[in-house]
């Protein structure tokens, strides 16, 4: 099984702290770059000279500084280039609004940040499927 590559956007340290633990005790999924804003996903990502070299998701904490989840998204999917990577939301609260526009604007998951242990597992385990069924479809 190939490790996935995720790049993380989350403005809020425990949240991150939170997130980079669960992570680490996976042997499937692998932080690429953690940045604090939408403005360092795209700069990281401009750094990256081959494609190949894109993470297999970004999953970008909608209520950030500077730049915030769907405002990055829109730009990640303006640029032809960085269009195709996989973004995921990460939210503290999700309503229907939310959703579908992040659906709309090209989003391949909405999930609310979890506060449980199996949340964070169960969380982990749907980024998996989904980049799993996403790599499927490109073949």
């Amino acid at each position: 099984m190939k490790t996935k590559h995720i790049i993380l956007a989350e403005d809020d340290e425990d949240d991150r702290l939170l997130f980079v633990d669960f992570i680490n005790n996976r042997n499937d999924i692998q932080l690429q770059y953690i940045a604090e804003n939408g403005m360092e996903v795209l700069g990281y990502l401009a750094s990256i000279k081959e494609p190949a070299n894109f993470p297999d998701l970004i999953v970008l904490d909608q209520n950030m500084p500077k730049m915030n989840g769907s405002q990055t998204l829109d730009a990640l999917k303006a640029d032809k280039r960085l269009s195709e990577i996989p973004v995921a939301i990460y939210t503290t609260y999700s309503d229907k609004t939310l959703t579908r526009e992040s659906h709309d604007a090209g989003v391949v998951l909405v999930i609310e940040k979890p506060v449980t242990l199996s949340g964070y597992h169960q969380m982990m385990d749907q980024f998996v499927a989904m980049m799993d069924n996403i790599r499927g479809t490109k073949k």
